[in-house]
């Protein structure tokens, strides 16, 4: 096959732009910028003037919660307690526990959430995530089923005045709540990846890292491609506790297929900034795990033959993550482990160099400066100097891939170019388009040891790539649209001919 009459942006800077593109199989073939000659008798498609890309890569993804969030109440942009109230009031309820996500509370000015507001809507138990994914709220039904048991370390349990919980649960308390009492069965979690796999491929994702780390997420994908071969690449993280688990059966980062491969293992250093449990340099937030916990994390990992990515937002986690990676690096250095820390949404000047200096990337999310910036001016007012810094990050040295966190946002990582480059707060850390692009297709290639065969359109790497209507780097970027979607030389969305 040879793509031609279009823009072919390679994004590798020996080719930068290519007048065809030819198609072998999985493969790009030895034909970049020919014609004809490329292959026998090859089928041509016509792209009318549009631009190609490599595929697009979501670095931040919890992808079986994020699909299931699809079918759930979606609470996300409401402005006040009434909004949500209202919208919890007109949804449908499938099963014994009415769901959903989205809330934060930051956001109104007529209340905050209780277990009592809920209770006047319905008796039955419902569940309902915030926006970061970092607290629960739950009405008493909800409640009822911990019968009591509530309290764990690294928790949170919001409690009244009179020392009765008020519905909300923040961080472990939120997330171990969650694995008791709301998880889906595995059928429902497959049928709703499938058309979440659909989706993603629409909006020109090729692959993503996927950070709902259980254990059994691996066996869910690995479900779907039974059922419905993959059309996305996974790499796939799992919780650092599995340790003795994966050194016991000898299991390493890497085991899989080119579609599915073990990844990292996910720790977390803090909150978040919504929830103000992020860690700060000036004491306030949640401490998850501490710096010497995660160098003892990081040891283990690197002894069993495991990357680590992180979660760290403030600036104390971050630079708690830091250390613990410097003083373990002469471990995991010399194996070639490509760790990571997640977010770096705020970051102190004096640890901005550091990632780059220890060879620690910056898993990043573009889209969450705009969502944020209103908490951030609240909360943070005092160090807006040191938030959402991608682009002096980016010039320090570092590596920086996008991703989205969704279901915090949408997996829509064109969202998070046109985030990074129109930015409208902190003009200074805006990224050329040519820095978000090497964020969103090059740079994930890389942190999942496929920057050998994905990442840019040149001979010899997968046949990944996404048509857009237009070229980016003449068009207002809010306006470029997918057209269609490749991914091992075969479309997954939208095959031509196109209109």
């Amino acid at each position: 096959m040879i793509l031609e009459n279009g823009v072919i942006r390679t994004l590798d800077p020996s080719l930068p732009v290519a007048r065809a593109l030819a198609i072998a199989g999985e493969r790009i073939a030895g034909g970049v910028g020919v014609h004809e000659t490329a292959l026998a008798s090859p089928e041509t498609v016509d792209l009318g003037g549009r631009c190609v890309l490599p595929g697009f890569t979501d670095s931040h993804v919890h992808f079986p919660t994020w699909a299931m969030s699809q079918r759930e109440v979606r609470l996300d942009g409401a402005a006040s307690l009434a909004e949500v109230l209202e919208r919890i009031r007109g949804a449908q309820r499938r099963g014994e526990w009415l769901r959903g996500y989205g809330w934060r509370d930051a956001d109104w000015s007529d209340g905050t959430p209780t277990r009592q507001a809920l209770d006047a809507i319905d008796e039955r138990p419902m569940a309902f995530f915030s926006k970061d994914y970092h607290s629960l709220w739950l009405n008493s039904a909800g409640l009822a089923a911990a019968d009591g048991d509530l309290d764990v370390a690294g928790g949170v349990v919001e409690r009244d005045e009179h020392r009765e919980p008020t519905g909300v649960l923040r961080e472990e308390a939120a997330w171990r709540f969650k694995d008791r009492h709301l998880e889906y069965a595995p059928d429902d979690f497959v049928d709703a990846m499938r058309d979440g796999m659909k989706l993603a491929n629409a909006r020109g994702v090729v692959a993503h890292h996927d950070k709902d780390g259980w254990l059994g997420a691996v066996g869910l994908w690995q479900r779907l491609d039974r059922q419905t071969p993959l059309t996305l690449r996974v790499w796939q993280s799992t919780p650092w506790e599995n340790i003795p688990r994966l050194r016991e059966i000898g299991l390493r980062s890497g085991a899989g297929s080119p579609m599915l491969r073990l990844g990292y293992l996910k720790a977390f250093m803090d909150g978040t900034l919504g929830s103000q449990t992020a860690w700060m340099l000036d004491g306030s937030g949640v401490c998850i795990t501490s710096g010497e916990h995660l160098a003892e994390i990081v040891r283990d990992a690197a002894d069993a033959g495991w990357p680590v990515g992180v979660h760290a937002i403030g600036d104390r986690a971050n630079r708690e993550a830091l250390g613990a990676f410097e003083r373990t690096r002469d471990m995991w250095q010399p194996l070639g482990l490509r760790q990571r820390i997640e977010h770096a949404q705020c970051v102190h000047p004096d640890d901005l160099r550091r990632f780059a200096q220890l060879g620690v990337a910056v898993s990043a999310q573009f889209t969450h400066a705009p969502s944020d910036e209103h908490l951030a001016h609240r909360f943070w007012a005092d160090r807006l100097d040191q938030t959402y810094s991608f682009r002096s990050l980016l010039a320090s040295g570092a590596l920086v891939a996008n991703g989205s966190d969704a279901p915090v946002e949408e997996l829509d990582p064109w969202a998070g170019v046109v985030a990074a480059v129109d930015r409208h707060w902190r003009e200074d850390e805006r990224l050329t388009l040519d820095q978000a692009l090497h964020a969103t297709c090059v740079a994930p290639a890389w942190l999942s040891y496929d920057e050998r065969v994905r990442g840019t359109l040149v001979p010899g790497r997968y046949a990944d790539l996404v048509v857009l209507d237009r070229d980016p780097f003449e068009s207002e970027l809010a306006a470029v649209q997918v057209v269609a979607t490749m991914v091992a030389g075969r479309w997954v969305h939208n095959p031509p001919p196109w209109d």
